[in-house]
């Protein structure tokens, strides 16, 4: 991930701002408390509240470069139900980047887990990666998380779609 300065969004600007954005539901929950054979599909806001990268060489992305990122998560109505505690590894620099990333996202009932590629974070493209564990209610969990940018400035705010199986 490039640096991006630790910025936070009034709840004002941030609520002005989703107002106009096509979120059906930023804070849906459907399905059933365990992910056993039912599917369950939670679909949050993140906010990037403090992101620190640790360069391997300065000014330039470099393989091994680090980040560490923790971001706010957010219902429809703008209520903080969770966040996302992460770090990523730069395995691929220059203008194609890729980084490997594991985060851990703490939300009512519990804990996710989930591991996976980002690629080009310039572009602030969509990801998917893959749930590899949880605790609480959602412990043996199982499936994805989709992400979809929303804003970049003045801060990222994300989309995370999560798919239980």
């Amino acid at each position: 991930m490039r640096p991006i300065g630790a910025a936070c969004l009034g709840t004002a600007t941030l609520v002005t701002l989703l107002a106009c954005t096509p979120v059906a539901a930023a804070a849906t929950d459907t399905g059933s408390a365990q992910a056993g054979g039912k599917g369950r599909i939670i679909t949050v806001l993140a906010e990037v509240q403090q992101l620190t990268r640790f360069p391997v060489t300065p000014g330039i992305v470099s393989q091994g470069d680090q980040v560490v990122v923790r971001s706010d998560l957010f219902d429809e109505e703008h209520n903080k139900v969770g966040e996302t505690h992460g770090t990523c590894t730069t395995t691929r620099g220059g203008a194609d980047e890729a980084e490997q990333c594991v985060v851990t996202y703490t939300l009512p009932g519990g804990q996710l887990t989930v591991q996976g590629m980002y690629f080009n974070y310039l572009d602030q493209g969509p990801f998917d990666n893959a749930i590899t564990g949880g605790t609480g209610e959602y412990k043996k969990a199982r499936g994805s998380v989709h992400s979809d940018t929303i804003f970049t400035t003045p801060t990222v705010v994300r989309r995370f779609t999560i798919h239980l199986v």
